[in-house]
């Protein structure tokens, strides 16, 4: 077994236009200041860390890492998750989404695909350059607007809905092929990858590729009300990214699931800081050690209730508390038996040669 990596922190809730987090070195080294080992970097802000010039640049990458490296930091993953959305925006988002993409391809899905497209591509590259293994991001929808169908379930539209969406992802995935990076989808509702069974939709239709994996999150798992932990029996192989993030379902008698249109201090489920809410962290990450999951433990902070410069700090703690220190022997080791083969045939009772 291995033991997971920890604490680490994804930047994008925490990014805003005053020191110290509008430089990376400003995050930096106040990520570092609270503890954390591993920053998990957007790349929609520029200003922060510029995509385009990783993806060409060894030495830009270089001083990336060094300026990390000076504070005792290394990146977990790159994230697109907005660039990822675009890959794939059914036409009533189309306003909503564009704020995403540069004014250049605003008002025009095509262009803005595309352009999409294009910064996943990068991704890949500047993820190689940076040694990592492992890249986060949204698979965008064109059937969200139909997951909960009126009128009743239509079998061709989904099915043209997913092939589409495995046509526009599939070029993508080669390219992280070619890179050595998993590209892990985080399992999200407003997603078309939203659960077990739209993953596994797509993954059968982009051939089960090697690089089609997942980012496990389980505050979006309970608020669907699906079974998290049977969700890590079932995909572990799959799970290369995880995001710590809590997160409870309060059951009344007004609103459920769907959240009724609520803010989120007034919805029945909702998101809360590690440890506020309801999930078994302690399961989880019991779980993940046990299937040898040995990537990243990353602090994703939304809370309705808490100020986040204090649910980071107590993040990194509880992050810290849950990792489990793998043993390299058995607890039982001492009280071990005999591996001679006569000696255990005779405890068994059998006699003569033993059979191959």
């Amino acid at each position: 077994m291995k033991t997971i990596q920890g604490p680490g922190i994804f930047l994008s809730q925490f990014i805003d236009g005053q020191p110290p987090f509008n430089t990376l070195e400003g995050l930096a080294e106040w990520a570092a200041s609270l503890g954390y080992k591993a920053l998990q970097i957007p790349c929609n802000h520029p200003s922060i860390f510029d995509l385009e010039k990783a993806a060409e640049s060894q030495d830009y990458c270089d001083e990336i890492r060094a300026t990390l490296a000076a504070h005792g930091l290394v990146i977990s993953e790159l994230s697109t998750h907005l660039e990822g959305q675009l890959i794939a925006v059914h036409p009533a988002y189309d306003a909503a989404f564009d704020g995403f993409a540069p004014d250049a391809v605003r008002g025009n899905p095509a262009a803005r695909q595309a352009w999409a497209t294009e910064k996943l591509k990068q991704a890949a590259r500047a993820s190689s350059r940076l040694g990592l293994n492992a890249h986060a991001t949204f698979s965008g929808a064109l059937a969200w607007p139909y997951f909960y169908p009126w009128p009743p379930h239509n079998a061709l539209l989904l099915d043209e809905a997913f092939k589409e969406l495995a046509a526009r992802w599939k070029p993508i995935l080669d390219c992280f092929d070619e890179h050595g990076v998993d590209l892990c989808y985080e399992i999200h509702p407003g997603e078309d990858l939203h659960d077990g069974a739209t993953f596994e939709r797509f993954l059968q239709l982009v051939d089960h590729h090697p690089r089609c994996n997942m980012l496990f999150d389980p505050s979006h798992l309970l608020l669907q009300q699906i079974d998290y932990l049977a969700f890590i029996d079932r995909y572990h192989a799959r799970i290369k990214a995880f995001h710590v993030k809590d997160a409870e379902y309060r059951v009344n008698g007004r609103s459920g699931v769907y959240g009724g249109y609520q803010p989120w201090i007034d919805r029945a489920g909702r998101f809360r800081s590690p440890g506020d809410g309801q999930i078994d962290f302690g399961a989880i990450f019991s779980k993940l050690t046990q299937y040898d999951y040995s990537g990243w433990a990353v602090l994703e902070w939304e809370c309705c209730l808490k100020q986040g410069d204090a649910g980071a700090r107590e993040g990194c703690e509880f992050i810290r508390r849950h990792i489990i220190p793998v043993s390299e022997r058995a607890f039982d080791d001492f009280a071990a038996g005999s591996e001679d083969r006569a000696s255990v045939r005779r405890m068994l009772g059998l006699a003569g040669d033993a059979h191959d």
